[in-house]
């Protein structure tokens, strides 16, 4: 007999014959797997590839630790992050079970939009963290290729040629487009949450998810810093504009993150959501269409990006929604998906 089968008659023993020091002991153990069972079953889609994420750079982490001041902080920066969505997937599993008994409430409602838009502030998160990453594998900026890639393609230094056409104006209208980025997810999501449905509203943010992990990977083995610094000197100055060029230096003074230039997330993310609209808001799509075009050409005029990768981000976008598609199709959208009183 095994020692487990032997505790185990041990505790039957204790329990038959009314011993019950062994009851608390019991209820918590009981009570720790049911809290873990909770959050386990309560992971949808896109919690799986978040954590798949967290897993996968923390493996690379480790393996390539001599490359980072502090590997063993973002080790457990992440892994902080992982107990974090599933404390939230538990307690909003717990918040349900609740409103089934007693009826949605404000609590159930508040933990229920924490739930639904938490992926947002798990993308700053990993894009943030890349400032740490990005010569996780390479310790060489590897700028030099994609400029060259683009001489190639056009004859010429794209963000260098578009300098001549601009003026204050143009230049704002085009820092106007860039800002856009920050909505496409945030209205189609919007859409979808408020019309509750949550099939539609989690594939989103599973190709979305899907999309930049691919991404943040990528960022990590190919390091690029961006026209912004490899080019620095070829300007033949600042662009200077009006109140949405100077938004955009405040976001990019504060937010910038030196490196993960290739593929552009900003592409990246805007393309996965180009192609949510078009599975499950059409109309929308038709909208987006146009406004994320001129979102990808202010990239290269604002010295963000090269040409590269925008296409860089336009097929890592397509394939977030390829595979989140079949991910969702596998694990389902959201393992609570199909419960109704919340609706």
């Amino acid at each position: 007999m095994s020692i487990r089968e032997l505790q185990r008659c041990n505790d039957a023993a204790g329990i038959s014959s009314g011993d019950t020091t062994l009851w608390p002991s019991l209820a918590r153990t009981e009570s720790a797997h049911a809290g873990f069972s909770r959050a386990w079953t309560s992971c949808g889609a896109f919690e799986w590839v978040a954590l798949g994420y967290l897993l996968l750079s923390s493996a690379m982490i480790f393996v390539f630790s001599k490359h980072l001041l502090h590997p063993w902080k973002l080790i457990g920066a992440q892994a902080i992050v992982a107990i974090f969505i599933f404390l939230l997937c538990s307690v909003g599993e717990r918040a349900i079970e609740r409103a089934q008994l007693e009826g949605v409430k404000l609590s159930t409602r508040f933990w229920r939009f924490w739930r639904c838009w938490y992926p947002h502030l798990f993308f700053l998160f990993c894009f943030e963290e890349l400032a740490y990453l990005v010569h996780l594998v390479n310790p060489n900026w590897q700028d030099a290729k994609l400029i060259a890639f683009d001489h190639w393609m056009f004859g010429v230094h794209p963000a260098v040629w578009l300098e001549r056409f601009a003026t204050p104006v143009r230049n704002d209208f085009i820092q106007l487009a860039y800002l856009t980025y920050f909505v496409y997810l945030l209205v189609l999501g919007g859409i979808l949450y408020f019309k509750k449905e949550w099939h539609a509203y989690w594939s989103v943010m599973t190709y979305s998810a899907v999309a930049y992990a691919i991404g943040y990977l990528i960022a990590s083995v190919f390091p690029i810093e961006s026209p912004w610094f490899a080019m620095v000197g070829m300007w033949h100055g600042e662009l200077h504009g009006g109140p949405f060029t100077a938004t955009v230096n405040f976001i990019e003074h504060f937010g910038r993150v030196r490196g993960a230039a290739f593929p552009s997330e900003h592409v990246a993310g805007s393309v996965a959501a180009l192609w949510g609209a078009w599975r499950f808001r059409r109309w929308l799509f038709w909208v987006m269409l146009p406004l994320i075009a001129a979102m990808c050409v202010s990239t290269v005029w604002g010295r963000y990006h090269y040409v590269a990768d925008i296409f860089g981000g336009m097929v890592t976008g397509t394939l977030g929604y390829m595979i989140g598609s079949r991910i969702v199709e596998r694990c389902g959208a959201v393992a609570s998906e199909q419960r109704s009183v919340i609706a």
